[in-house]
């Protein structure tokens, strides 16, 4: 809605204004992590039940509106998921937390800072956050630039990175 977009704009501008990127070092490293699903829930975990995870029907992604990554539409088929083009990566964040989208998948980069608040909001929202293969995102990096992002409500984490995989995504 309207309402979560602005709250973000706000805590973004409180973020941008505070600066504290001004008290890392070149040596500092920030790593984002998503936390582990309740006990049972993790795509291994059913694997070795001999299970395979599958997404939920009806799924709203949002991706970019000018570059949409090239695997996401076979994704969506699969998924039975509606797109929801939209600009700026703050934006799609807002719309993913704000319960508006089911996922926000992107890849073909973007830099650091152009996630970096997005994704801060996101983990603090309880979502998902990691690159598109599942490894960790890296910030403040010597070349500061992101090759892709997944956001996503917890509970999909799994199930969407294997589908991505799946998709073509992950080797993007």
């Amino acid at each position: 809605t309207l309402d979560h977009v602005i709250a973000f704009a706000d805590a973004a501008k409180a973020f941008y204004e505070a600066k504290p990127w001004r008290h890392l070092i070149d040596d500092d490293l920030i790593a984002i992590e998503s936390p582990a699903g309740p006990a049972g829930s993790r795509p291994a975990a059913q694997a070795a039940q001999g299970g395979a995870t599958a997404l939920p029907r009806n799924l709203r992604f949002v991706v970019s509106r000018t570059r949409p990554p090239a695997f996401v539409q076979s994704l969506a088929e699969q998924a039975g998921a509606v797109l929801l083009p939209l600009g700026s990566a703050g934006a799609k964040a807002a719309t993913v937390i704000g319960g508006d989208a089911d996922a926000y998948i992107h890849s073909g980069g973007q830099y650091e800072w152009d996630s970096a608040a997005p994704v801060a909001v996101a983990r603090a929202a309880g979502l998902h956050a990691s690159r598109i293969n599942g490894a960790k995102l890296a910030y403040n990096q010597e070349h500061p630039w992101m090759p892709d992002i997944l956001i996503c409500l917890a509970s999909l984490a799994g199930p969407l990175l294997e589908a991505i995989a799946v998709a073509g995504g992950a080797g993007e």
